[in-house]
């Protein structure tokens, strides 16, 4: 039998995010309507980003067209829209490398504050350290061009954590911080006015050998009358 090219891409966005701000270690921003990464040596001090998906109704989808498990993530990827830093908290923007990773432990709390109303509840500089562990997995350092404006996508690795933690379709956790000593980057947060420019996490699976098969040949089946 002849090989199917048969691939479900499906996309989702953060159900919550925040960024955290070394300057204001104590200090909430999970209602901001942007997230930053930034380098520790800038003039407005390190930020660093958190991420949450959930995913059961990806894995419901790809249950939906191939059977319980009978499907393999081969791809995923994160988009994130640049936009100018508008609030003097941030740093000014530039070009630099950034790093990915999954975190093990996603139980934090988004939290209420934004730039202007910073609150102590949720997510904080002070408080991301408890949710790190030796177990998180790196997914790649990307390098951003210093824009104000625009997507850029970037294809995450498929760390075997990572890629278990989303097909048990439980909630994924991201972290996002700086890889170089230059980078300040402010992106769109979930919390954005504009359903386009928020982050996108991005997920391509195929059917296993024997559910592909299964599929060509519910194709090739002739029609009854």
């Amino acid at each position: 039998l002849p090989a199917i090219a048969a691939a479900d891409i499906i996309t989702l966005n953060p159900t919550t995010d925040a960024f955290v701000s070394a300057a204001a270690p104590s200090n909430n921003y999970g209602a901001a309507g942007g997230l930053a990464i930034a380098a520790a040596g800038l003039p407005n001090g390190e930020f660093q980003t958190v991420l949450r998906f959930d995913t059961p109704s990806a894995v419901a989808a790809l249950n939906a067209s191939y059977g319980l498990g009978n499907w393999t993530i081969t791809a995923v990827s994160l988009r994130l829209t640049a936009t100018a830093p508008n609030n003097p908290i941030f740093n000014a923007q530039a070009a630099g490398l950034f790093a990915v990773s999954w975190m093990q432990n996603d139980s934090w709390t988004e939290g209420t504050g934004t730039p202007g109303s910073p609150t102590t509840t949720g997510i904080t500089f002070n408080s991301l350290p408890a949710f790190l562990s030796p177990a998180d997995e790196p997914l790649g350092i990307f390098a951003f061009a210093g824009a104000t404006s625009g997507a850029a996508t970037y294809a995450l690795s498929l760390a075997p954590a990572f890629s278990a933690d989303l097909a048990a379709g439980g909630p994924v956790g991201l972290r996002l911080y700086a890889a170089d000593p230059a980078i300040a980057y402010v992106f769109n947060s979930v919390n954005v006015g504009s359903t386009a420019n928020r982050p996108v996490l991005t997920i391509t699976a195929i059917p296993e050998p024997a559910a592909a098969v299964l599929l060509l040949l519910a194709a090739r089946r002739p029609r009854r009358r």
